[in-house]
């Protein structure tokens, strides 16, 4: 196994970690529970890096990565939904998206053709993070989590849409 693929299998073992203090009621736990977010995000940036700079990009990574990624955001954001601080439907559209940009990759390699993660997805990826963490750090500050709520959801539907403007042409009805 190679260093990216190391460093993705120690982020998946940083979720329950993640999970598990963000349920604990001690008074630094939200501020553990960021450092870990910031770790996990970060070597979601280090593992992308090594893979593309030292030709470690595997399979397996190609795998493991993405779900690795979206189970840690959706962890966060399950448990925002438990403590009332997001709408459950902000946290359906985030999935949702997930769900049909995957779809519209699997079409595209279906036919020969890999989508790209475009800039606005990698905003989106970058806004949701920082405002998991916000939401952490600043726990008692409600107002900010709707601030966090709303940026989310813009860059969500928004690169969501992008994605199905720009491959719109992988969708094709005729097949």
């Amino acid at each position: 196994m190679n260093t990216a693929n190391k460093i993705t299998l120690f982020r998946v073992i940083l979720i329950p970690l993640f999970v598990l203090v963000c349920y604990q009621e001690f008074a630094a736990a939200n501020l553990i529970a960021a450092a870990i977010f910031v770790l996990a995000s970060l070597s979601d940036f280090l593992d992308g890096y090594i893979a593309r700079n030292y030709d470690q990009v595997t399979d397996f990574g190609k795998f493991l990565d993405p779900i690795a990624d979206k189970l840690l955001v959706t962890s966060a954001m399950c448990i925002f939904v438990e403590q009332g601080r997001m709408p459950s439907w902000v946290l359906l559209i985030v999935i949702a998206r997930e769900f049909a940009v995957s779809a519209l990759r699997l079409i595209a390699v279906d036919n020969g053709r890999v989508i790209a993660a475009g800039w606005s997805g990698k905003v989106k990826t970058a806004c949701t993070m920082v405002g998991i963490i916000v939401m952490l750090v600043l726990d008692q500050w409600w107002q900010v989590d709707g601030l966090v709520n709303l940026v989310i959801l813009i860059t969500t539907v928004y690169s969501g849409i992008e994605y199905f403007l720009k491959n719109k042409d992988v969708i094709n009805t005729n097949k």
